[in-house]
């Protein structure tokens, strides 16, 4: 018997008036008729925070199955989708904070100011690309703050590079971080205008969803109950944090500001990590990517979070002194940090992709390139793995590598697990069993 039944491609996208292309989710439609569903891809996360976090409130009291530390709150409910792995000493480059730019190699920098910057392949470009090559984009790099780079010179005659840069596509080309929601929101889902187009389209609040009712009222007219419904709610998503961001370049237009550069930078930190944390989200349930990286502070960050109580600069309570009350509004920085990053992999737990969750399917490295900020110690770092990525990573463990363990032996096990064959890496003595 022939089943001649159509059925959606992948990349069916949404198209509106204005340029946008609004890509879909994976919906029943998709799958051929008398077909499997098709294998989950896997997708790929790191988020940086700078300036540290202390071991002795990250690691947790026993090996093995997974014993929370109190630093942990938020992912009581979550246990059994992390590991943290401790035991793993990241490069000592002397610029110290210059460690972000290796954090996703292990491997070495070269000490300069001037544009001959080099430091290795990072993990998460080796996985884009193997996984990367048949999505909208290769892969989306991610911050929250920059810095000034005009002197070229930030520490100890290191380029600002390094302290900026957390993902290298080859030794020698770092990958900016886009800082700017609504840059980051335009290139998921197309160029929607010049900045006149998009300085009326603030304020009538308009929204590019509204280009595609058209589209979607076609494409809906072809879908199941079940499609109709996660195409739904999948928009709704999409417009919830359109809204949030428009909201940010409002008040920049009643600023009086109206840029050639689009506005959207959120007025607020924490408004700020969760809508970059939401566009994530987005773009893997949609495969527009499935690589990302995300610093949520550059090293030596010096963010102040008056919203915990703590208004002094990141970096300044970083260096605690050993005084008990500096270092408690240390830990309580890293707390903050912590519950961000579990609300973003609820997020993900909550999120049907295929036949399970986007959790399901991804692996997500979380961290920081210093153990004990005080002392720029690069002994003893903390890292967190969220997900499952695909079956192949079983959470609920606390995986404790021998101690002074290279970062680079780390890097090689997250390769085995995405299922790269990368050779032997520099600083490498051997591979993180994971």
């Amino acid at each position: 018997m022939f089943i001649t039944k159509k059925h959606l491609s992948r990349r069916t996208v949404l198209r509106g008036a204005i340029g946008a292309a609004i890509s879909l989710p994976l919906l029943d439609a998709m799958v051929p008729a008398a077909s499997a569903a098709p294998p989950a891809q896997l997708r790929f996360g790191a988020i940086y925070v700078p300036n540290g976090i202390r071991p002795e409130i990250f690691t947790p009291a026993s090996v093995g199955k997974l014993e929370l530390p109190p630093l942990f709150e938020r992912f009581v409910p979550l246990r059994e989708h992390i590991n943290l792995v401790t035991g793993v000493r990241a490069p000592d480059p002397f610029g110290h904070h210059v460690i972000g730019s290796l954090w996703l190699s292990g491997g070495s920098a070269k000490q300069t100011q001037a544009a001959d910057v080099r430091a290795g392949q990072t993990i998460d470009q080796r996985i884009a690309d193997v996984i990367g090559r048949d999505t909208p984009l290769r892969s989306l790099e991610l911050g929250i703050e920059g810095i000034n780079s005009s002197s070229n010179s930030c520490q100890f005659g290191w380029s600002c590079l390094y302290l900026n840069t957390l993902s290298w596509q080859t030794a020698t080309q770092p990958l900016p971080n886009e800082v700017n929601p609504q840059s980051a929101f335009e290139r998921m889902f197309g160029d929607i205008g010049s900045a006149e187009e998009r300085a009326a389209r603030l304020k009538s609040k308009a929204s590019i969803l509204d280009s595609v009712l058209e589209a979607t009222s076609r494409l809906n007219s072809k879908l199941a109950p079940q499609d109709r419904s996660s195409v739904s709610e999948y928009l709704e998503n999409i417009r919830e944090v359109e809204s949030r961001i428009q909201t940010a370049g409002q008040r920049a237009a009643a600023a009086g500001d109206t840029p050639d550069a689009p506005a959207g930078i959120p007025g607020t930190y924490d408004e700020h990590v969760r809508v970059m944390y939401d566009l994530i989200a987005l773009a893997w349930r949609a495969d527009i990517t499935r690589v990302t990286t995300f610093m949520k502070g550059v090293e030596a960050s010096s963010i102040g979070y008056p919203q915990i109580g703590v208004p002094e600069s990141h970096h300044i309570v970083s260096h605690h002194g050993n005084v008990p009350e500096t270092i408690r509004k240390y830990a309580k920085i890293n707390a903050y940090h912590l519950s961000l990053f579990g609300d973003f992999v609820e997020k993900l737990r909550t999120t049907p992709d295929g036949n399970g969750s986007l959790l399901d399917h991804s692996l997500v490295m979380y961290g920081s390139g210093m153990g004990n900020g005080d002392q720029h110690d690069q002994r003893k770092i903390p890292i967190v793995l969220a997900g499952a990525a695909g079956g192949r990573l079983k959470g609920g463990r606390h995986i404790a590598a021998p101690d002074q363990t290279p970062l680079a032996n780390l890097i090689a096990g997250l390769a085995d697990v995405a299922g790269l064959d990368i050779g032997k890496l520099e600083n490498a003595t051997g591979r993180v069993e994971l």
